[in-house]
C-alpha cells in the first residue's frame, strides 16, 4: 500500500478539505453568493450570448438567489448547509458570471459586505482573465493580505480552436497574462479545465491538464461538460457535433491527469454537475458522489496518486 502525503483525507489526492481542515483546524464551507454581475461576452464588449455551455445563471446554479440581498442570500445558504455541517467557519464564494467585472467601488461594496460577517475567514472570487484591471488586482493584493483570498479562473483548455467554437472570448495568450498578474502579487489561483469539450480527444484534455500542471498555481477544478438545456450548447449534441463522455472514460482520463498534476496543486472539484430538471445529459454525472468513488476506487486500483507522474520539465 502506497502511503500518502495527504493521508488524514483518505485520498490519493490533495483534497480542499484537507488544506482547510489543515489551514483552520475545523470544518470551513463555501457559502455561494450571486452578486447580480454580468460578463463580457454576454453584454456586448467581447461577445453576445455567454460561453456555449453556460446556464442562465452564468454557472452559479447552486449560488444564493440574486433577488435577495448578499447578507440574506449567504444567510439562506449557510442554514442550508449547516445541516450537514453544524459547526463550521465559511468562505464567501462569488461565483455566478464574473465576479471582477464592475467598478472597484462596486467591488468594494460587495466583497467587504461578507467579509464582515461573523466566522467569514476567507473570499473565492470567481472571474475571466481579461477582467483583472490592475486597480482591481492591486485591490486584490490588499485583500489578499488580512483575508484567505482564491481567485477562481475560468481556462476551460489550452486550445484557441476550442475556445472560439464554445465562445470563451479570449484565447489562451490573453489566460497566461491573467495568472502571471495575479501570481507576480501571491495570490491563489484556481484553474478551472473542462473535459469533454466538443472537438477535444484525450490527448487534447491531457495537454490542457500538463500545461496546468505546469503553470505555477495553486489548485485545479477538474469539470466534466454536462449539457444544460435551452443553451446552444444543447444545439450542438442535438446537431450532432458534440459526443458526451461515458463514465467510464472520464474516470480513467481524469486519474491520468491527477497523476502528473504537482501533489502541492489542491484539487478543488472532479466532476461537474447541474440542477437535475435542467440537465440534458450525460445524466449519470448526476450521482456524483458515485463518480467520486469511483475515481478513489480506480486509483486504489492502480496503486496511484496524484504527482506520481509530475514532470515540471
Amino acid at each position: 500500500m502506497t502511503k500518502f502525503k495527504y493521508a488524514f483525507d483518505n485520498k490519493r489526492y490533495h483534497t480542499w478539505n484537507y488544506y482547510l481542515r489543515n489551514t483552520f483546524g475545523e470544518k470551513v464551507f463555501k457559502v455561494s453568493i450571486n452578486a447580480g454581475f454580468t460578463c463580457p461576452n454576454i453584454d456586448g464588449k467581447v461577445s453576445y450570448g455567454g460561453c456555449t455551455y453556460c446556464s442562465k445563471e452564468g454557472s452559479g446554479d447552486f449560488a444564493g438567489n440574486p433577488k435577495d440581498n448578499l447578507i440574506k442570500q449567504f444567510n439562506d445558504i449557510k442554514e442550508m448547509m449547516h445541516k450537514k455541517w453544524p459547526s463550521a467557519k465559511y468562505i464567501g464564494y462569488f461565483q455566478a458570471y464574473t465576479n471582477t467585472y464592475a467598478p472597484l467601488e462596486v467591488l468594494k461594496e460587495k466583497y467587504e459586505t461578507i467579509l464582515e460577517l461573523d466566522d467569514v475567514i476567507g473570499l473565492s472570487i470567481s472571474t475571466r482573465p481579461d477582467c483583472l484591471p490592475d486597480d482591481v488586482v492591486d485591490y486584490l493584493d490588499e485583500l489578499n493580505q488580512r483575508t484567505n483570498l482564491w481567485v477562481e479562473l475560468g481556462l476551460q483548455t489550452i486550445h484557441d480552436k476550442t475556445s472560439k467554437l464554445i465562445n470563451r472570448g479570449h484565447d489562451y495568450e490573453e489566460f497566461i497574462k491573467g495568472v502571471e498578474k495575479l501570481k507576480a502579487r501571491n495570490i491563489k489561483v484556481v484553474v478551472h479545465i473542462i473535459n469533454g469539450l466538443p472537438g477535444e480527444d484525450y490527448d487534447m484534455m491531457m495537454e490542457t491538464a500538463k500545461a496546468v500542471a505546469n503553470m505555477g498555481v495553486d489548485g485545479i477544478k477538474i469539470h466534466l461538460l454536462h449539457v444544460i438545456k435551452d443553451t446552444p450548447m444543447e444545439k450542438m449534441l442535438q446537431n450532432g457535433m458534440l459526443n458526451l463522455m461515458d463514465k467510464d472514460e472520464y474516470i480513467k482520463l481524469v486519474c491520468d491527469q491527477l497523476e502528473i498534476l504537482p501533489d502541492t496543486m489542491i484539487v478543488h472539484r472532479l466532476t461537474g454537475d447541474g440542477k437535475r430538471d435542467e440537465l440534458v445529459g450525460p445524466l449519470w454525472s448526476l450521482k456524483k458522489w458515485e463518480v467520486l468513488n469511483d475515481i478513489d476506487a480506480e486509483l486504489k486500483r492502480r496503486d496511484s496518486y496524484q504527482g506520481i507522474k509530475f514532470n515540471n520539465k
